[in-house]
């Protein structure tokens, strides 16, 4: 299938490693300009490791969504290197696992910063470019967590609800201006934070971090975690003209983990 992507400006958000990075390599691979933006240095080596292996334009923007600043210099960036966006991919780290009684006011107000308001600047900032764009696409990356809430995870159940919130409010305001507006719900896909939420359910079970793996495993129907390039890939269909009549969607990639019917 063609997906249409050549030639197009793709921007994902925390992209250095994980599922971000992933999809943008599958941007990348599918023909289209990419920009990846991380608070860390490591960005620059992940667009060349990118670059180098799909031949793509790539451009590495070193900045912390949840600064107005840094976000405004990035769109400027993106736009002064490639003229405009097609796509636009939110995505962040997560907050730290714990309970809700151990969490302070300061960790909420974090989480809402790292989450929901990093969302509504790039998005803010982003639009009018995306109205440009005969193709415009916005990808929410938030959790399976907003349909089956996560043990010791009480600031990511929480605040992932409320971009879900806003991902579908915005499928409709902004579908007038030929804007698609998804979100895709990861479950258990092996990355670096998946690794520190084992590492943190083995200290506080009293167990190992293979038990635990195997535990989250038995829970899936698939039996096994996703792998990143698993979830890139239909982040990147879901962003595509190839998925033009898709708005709107909340999408599982969990292997089957959420047991409801919507």
């Amino acid at each position: 299938m063609d997906l249409q992507l050549t030639g197009r400006v793709a921007l994902v958000i925390a992209a250095s490693k994980g599922l971000g990075a992933a999809t943008a390599r599958q941007f990348a691979r599918e023909g289209a300009k990419v920009v990846i933006c991380a608070r860390g240095e490591e960005v620059h080596q992940t667009a060349t490791q990118i670059q180098t292996e799909t031949n793509a334009e790539v451009l590495a923007v070193q900045g912390d969504v949840t600064q107005a600043d840094d976000v405004e210099q990035l769109i400027e960036r993106v736009v002064q290197r490639f003229g405009g966006i097609d796509m636009l991919v939110t995505n962040s780290g997560g907050p730290p696992p714990s309970l809700f009684e151990k969490t302070t006011l300061d960790q909420w107000e974090s989480a809402s910063n790292l989450l929901l308001l990093s969302t509504v600047r790039l998005i803010q900032l982003a639009l009018p470019h995306l109205r440009r764009s005969d193709a415009a696409a916005i990808l929410t990356i938030t959790s399976a967590s907003t349909k089956q809430p996560i043990q010791n995870l009480v600031l990511s159940n929480s605040v992932r609800l409320a971009v879900v919130g806003l991902t579908k409010t915005l499928s409709q305001e902004l579908a007038g201006d030929r804007i698609r507006v998804n979100s895709i719900l990861p479950g258990w896909t092996y990355t670096e934070r998946v690794q520190q939420l084992v590492n943190s359910r083995a200290v506080q079970n009293g167990t190992t971090p293979d038990e635990e793996t195997a535990a989250i495993a038995n829970n899936i129907p698939l039996q096994r975690m996703g792998s990143p390039e698993e979830f890139a890939n239909a982040a990147v269909f879901l962003c595509s003209p190839a998925a033009a009549y898709i708005n709107g969607v909340m999408l599982p990639v969990d292997g089957g983990l959420c047991k409801g019917s919507l």
